[in-house]
């Protein structure tokens, strides 16, 4: 890795990738020997922190990129596949649990694959793939709501689908702006 790409967003974005499966293991290996005498709100609550810490470092390394002039093609990589494994490991986690809508999962997940296809196509034809506000906004929500969920806080399943409205949006979006171009 060449030293311009080793920057403190990319770095917030690797340990991210890192903390997905951590977070993960916290919600569906409950029955590790590790665990044995663990109260299972414990283990909510340590991959709920994996979480809180994972989101944040989601805002920083974005803001710390855009003004500190830190953006680099594998930033451009690490970051979306960083949202992308820990959203996907909240909500296989929450899946395991029986705490969401695995209709709503399959839901969101399928415009994930679906846009990230497309976004591949599209860069692969040189046009601009950069995140939308619906986009953006979509994944704070689904943050939210895979945080709510993880927790079983009220609204927790409302929020999802207030998630998968926002994720097949935000995903129209993708599709109508990529034909329009």
């Amino acid at each position: 890795m060449n030293k311009k790409n080793l920057n403190l967003p990319n770095i917030l974005a690797m340990f991210r990738i890192l903390l997905a499966p951590l977070m993960l293991w916290f919600m569906i290996d409950r029955d590790n020997t590790i665990f044995i005498g663990w109260d299972h709100s414990w283990l909510d609550y340590f991959a709920g922190l994996i979480f809180v810490i994972a989101s944040v470092t989601d805002f920083f390394d974005g803001f710390i990129a855009r003004n500190w002039n830190q953006m680099t093609k594998l930033g451009s990589i690490l970051d979306p596949l960083a949202d992308k494994m820990l959203v996907l490991a909240g909500f296989i986690g929450l899946i395991v649990l029986d705490r969401a809508s695995a209709f709503a999962i399959f839901l969101i997940l399928s415009r994930e694959f679906f846009i990230t296809g497309l976004r591949v196509v599209a860069v692969s034809e040189g046009r601009d793939v950069s995140s939308t506000m619906a986009g953006k906004i979509k994944t704070v929500v689904q943050m939210i709501a895979i945080g709510f969920l993880l927790m079983n806080w009220p609204f927790g399943e409302e929020l999802l689908w207030l998630a998968v409205i926002l994720t097949l949006y935000s995903g129209y979006e993708y599709v109508r702006d990529y034909f329009r171009k």
